[in-house]
């Protein structure tokens, strides 16, 4: 698999990476160790977790997994930090939380490094310097090689990204971003984008595959069976995009597939996979299988009138002040 440098950094991670989110729920550790072996085995390397998911067991089966089935060396593991099963308060940005919860993944992943650590949301009542000292804390004691932030908006993100770049000697600069990205959800490219652009961040989206509506499996009002559109616990994840824009969206994907005798799954990927600014986008597949059919799409490149044909299709509204007021 081909690799890319994550930001303006050395760290070269695989195009795709592999997410961690259904672990210890919907994946059990027999799933989750074949869907590792056969990322390995196709030349992925970055393993996309955190501390929240499955409640610390996504992190604990990678861990385990660690020990006998792939080599520590060969993969490069992210993590994320921050998020608190608290209803009055979802994020907890406060130094001592965030470094008390990396000591945390890094005793349940039986390291002691995760090669890119993330602050997983902003945190509004802890002062944003706060919580990048906590970064730069992981990356000087050598608890974190790299640091990324993960659900920061454009402000957000420029703000965090420009005060670690004025104390280049002290601070870590950011690796990476992740945000949530793709053909149904494009609003990363208002302010989001051109800021990680500018700064010299690499995106990783999230749900790349439009929380699975991409793959064309919903289209009508189908529910297949063991997907999570049917679900209980994920049902409500999925159906903000089951409504008629992204309809739209999933017609011209299977007009685009049909056309280049490939799968919708296929085309939604590479056409993520390829936009400025992004270097590997996390899937989350539950089985090797789903996993497999994902990874066939190294060898796919689009054409540029499929890639304008979908741009245009899914093409989200920008105005003032995000379109060049200039020319409005």
């Amino acid at each position: 698999m081909e690799q890319r440098h994550l930001g303006r950094t050395g760290l070269r991670v695989s195009r795709i990476g592999l997410g961690t989110l259904t672990w210890g729920r919907e994946t059990d550790e027999h799933d989750a160790a074949d869907l590792v072996k056969t990322f390995w085995e196709a030349g992925g390397n970055l393993v996309d977790t955190a501390d929240v998911y499955g409640d610390g067991e996504a992190e604990y089966l990678l861990g385990r997994l660690m020990e006998g089935l792939v080599p520590r060396r060969d993969l490069v593991i992210s993590t994320k930090a921050g998020g608190v099963p608290d209803p009055e308060r979802r994020f907890d940005g406060s130094r001592g939380h965030l470094l008390s919860a990396l000591d945390a993944s890094l005793a349940r992943l039986g390291t002691d490094y995760v090669d890119v650590w993330h602050l997983h949301a902003f945190d509004p009542h802890t002062p944003l310097e706060e919580s990048l000292n906590a970064l730069d804390l992981a990356v000087s004691s050598g608890r974190a090689r790299y640091a990324g932030v993960a659900n920061f908006c454009g402000w957000q993100l420029a703000k965090a990204g420009t005060w670690q770049l004025a104390a280049p000697s002290i601070r870590t600069r950011l690796a990476s971003t992740q945000m949530e990205y793709s053909l149904l959800q494009r609003g990363v490219e208002r302010e989001v984008l051109p800021a990680a652009l500018d700064l010299g961040i690499g995106l990783l989206p999230s749900s790349p595959l439009g929380r699975g509506v991409l793959t064309a499996k919903y289209r009508g009002d189908a529910q297949p069976p063991g997907s999570r559109g049917a679900s209980d616990h994920l049902a409500p994840f999925v159906e903000p995009y089951l409504d008629d824009t992204a309809s739209r969206i999933v017609d011209a994907l299977q007009t685009a597939a049909d056309g280049l005798a490939v799968t919708p799954l296929q085309v939604a990927l590479a056409w993520i996979r390829d936009r400025p600014g992004v270097v590997a986008p996390v899937i989350g597949p539950r089985n090797a299988r789903q996993l497999t059919a994902a990874l066939s799409v190294e060898a796919l490149s689009l054409p540029d009138e499929i890639c304008r044909a979908l741009d245009d299709v899914s093409a989200p509204v920008h105005r003032y002040p995000d379109h060049d007021w200039s020319t409005l």
